[in-house]
C-alpha cells in the first residue's frame, strides 16, 4: 500500500490537516539532516544501503579511505575523459603557448626543442575537454596517449626507457626513466583519477568534512561515492567527489566543483577501464622512420613530476591543506620562483604570500597598453594595505599588491584583501 493512504471514512478536512502537519515536519527534518551531515567527519556517516544505484554494503567514510589506501592496482588500461575549466579569458592561444614555454617546452621553440617534448605537451591538459588512453603494468611499464583530431599524441615508459611521440609534427622525444627511491612514484601514469584523489585526500583534516554520499556506477562498474568539502568558509572549493571502485578501492572519477556553482573545474574520470594485464606489445616502441628523434636526459623523470605533481596538485591542492606549504615546490619545472613563501593561515584556506621585491602591476601611464590589457584581466582592489589588482580563476586567485606582493590561495577575493590588511 503506498505510504500516506487514506481510507473512505477520513474527511477532506482530516487529510489537509494531517498533510500540514506532514510539511511543517518536514521542514524541520530537512535542515536537521542536512546539518548533521555537514556537521560529520571521518567515520561518522556510513553510506545507505538504498542511497543509490548500485545497492552496495554499508561502509564508513574511513573505511573507504582505508580501501582507497590499500588498493595496489598496479595493472589496468582503458580511456579516461579528462575536462578543466578553469574560467580563463580566451587570449587566442596566447596561453597555451605562454603555458608550454613556462613549462620548458622546447626552450621557445629554439635549438634542440621538440613539439613531443612531454614537460610542453601535457600542459594542454590544464583547459578544455580530453580524452586520453591509459594502461599501466607495475611501476616500470605506462602509456598515456592523447587523442587529437587525426593526430595522436603518446607516452610510452618501458623500463630504463620513456619515449614521446607526436604524430602531429613526427617527433619523437627520448628519454631514461629516473632512479632511486623515489623512481616508482615519479613512473606513475600522470592523469588518472588516483593521481587527483590521493592529492585531494591529503586536505583531509579538523578543517574538512569527509562523507560517504552513495553509491554509482563508472565505466560499467560499481563504486561508492566519497565526499569532501572544506568546513571553513572563505575557500573557492565547493567539494570534491571521489567514485571509488567496490571492487578494488581504485578511484574511477575525481570531480572538483567551485564554491562559486557551475561546471566542475576538474573532472577526470574512466568511460571505460579493465584490470587485467595489458599486452606486453603495448609499451613496444620503435621510432617511425623519418620521425625526428629528440635525446633528454631523465626525461621519464620530468614527465613524471612535471604533470603528476605540478599539474595535478595544483588543481587538486587548492583547496587542500598544504597546497601554500608546499607552494615553493608548486612551481617544480616552472622555474626556481620566488624565495621567501610564507603561508598565512592554515587548511583550505591557507594563502601563499611572497615578496617580488619590486613594484606591482603596472597601471596608467607608466603601462602604457600592455598595463591596459593586464587590468582587462584583474580587478583592482584597495585596502589598509594600499591597493593592488586580484587575477582570478574558479579556483585560484592571486593578489598582487602595487608595491610588488603577491598573496595566493584557493581562496575568494575578499579573502586575499584581508590576508593583505593583515600582513600590512
Amino acid at each position: 500500500m503506498a505510504p500516506y493512504a487514506s481510507d473512505d471514512s477520513t474527511t477532506g478536512g482530516e487529510v489537509d490537516e494531517r498533510n500540514s502537519r506532514r510539511r511543517k515536519a518536514a521542514r524541520y527534518v530537512v535542515p536537521v539532516t542536512v546539518v548533521g551531515v555537514a556537521a560529520a567527519t571521518i567515520g561518522l556517516v556510513p553510506a545507505l544501503a538504498d542511497s543509490g544505484d548500485p545497492d552496495l554494503p554499508k561502509i564508513t567514510a574511513e573505511q573507504l579511505i582505508q580501501k582507497i589506501a590499500e588498493s595496489d592496482t598496479e595493472r589496468f588500461s582503458g580511456t579516461v575523459k579528462i575536462s578543466t575549466d578553469l574560467g580563463l579569458p580566451n587570449l587566442g592561444g596566447l596561453e597555451s603557448g605562454l603555458l608550454s614555454g613556462a613549462a620548458g617546452g622546447g626552450e621557445g621553440g629554439g635549438e634542440g626543442s621538440s613539439s613531443a617534448d612531454p614537460t610542453a605537451k601535457l600542459t594542454e591538459l590544464a583547459s578544455g575537454t580530453h580524452t586520453l588512453r591509459v594502461a599501466a603494468d607495475g611501476p616500470d611499464r605506462q602509456k598515456l596517449s592523447l587523442l587529437e583530431n587525426a593526430a595522436e599524441y603518446s607516452i610510452v615508459h618501458n623500463g630504463k626507457d620513456v619515449w614521446a611521440y607526436d604524430s602531429k609534427s613526427n617527433e619523437v622525444y627520448h628519454g631514461t626513466a629516473s632512479a632511486g627511491p623515489e623512481r616508482d612514484k615519479d613512473r606513475q601514469p600522470p592523469a588518472t583519477p588516483k593521481d587527483f584523489a590521493e592529492e585531494a585526500l591529503k586536505a583531509v583534516g579538523d578543517t574538512t568534512s569527509v562523507t560517504v554520499d552513495g553509491t554509482a556506477q563508472v565505466a560499467g562498474r560499481d563504486a561508492y561515492k566519497l565526499l569532501v568539502e572544506p568546513k571553513q568558509s572563505g575557500s573557492t572549493v565547493g567539494a570534491i567527489t571521489v567514485a571509488v571502485d567496490a571492487e578494488t578501492g581504485t578511484p574511477l572519477k575525481f570531480t572538483l566543483t567551485p564554491s562559486s556553482g557551475g561546471a566542475a573545474v576538474v573532472d577526470v574520470g574512466f568511460t571505460q577501464v579493465g584490470f587485467a594485464r595489458p599486452a606486453a606489445s603495448t609499451f613496444d616502441f620503435t621510432p617511425p622512420k623519418g620521425a625526428k628523434v629528440t635525446e633528454e636526459k631523465d626525461a621519464g623523470k620530468d614527465f613524471g613530476k612535471e604533470f603528476g605533481k605540478d599539474f595535478g596538485k595544483d588543481f587538486e591542492k587548492g583547496g587542500a591543506r598544504g597546497h601554500a606549504e608546499k607552494a615553493p615546490k608548486a612551481g617544480a619545472g616552472l622555474g626556481d620562483g620566488p624565495a621567501g613563501v610564507n603561508t598565512i593561515g592554515e587548511g583550505w584556506n591557507a594563502i601563499a604570500t611572497f615578496d617580488t621585491g619590486g613594484e606591482g602591476v603596472p597601471s596608467g601611464e607608466a603601462a602604457g597598453q600592455f598595463g591596459g590589457f593586464l587590468d582587462s584581466l584583474g580587478d583592482k582592489v584597495t585596502g589598509e594595505f594600499g591597493s593592488g589588482t586580484v587575477f582570478s580563476t574558479r579556483l585560484i586567485n592571486a593578489l598582487v599588491t602595487d608595491d610588488g606582493k603577491v598573496y595566493v590561495g584557493a581562496v575568494t577575493k575578499d579573502a586575499l584583501v584581508k590576508a593583505a590588511d593583515a600582513g600590512k
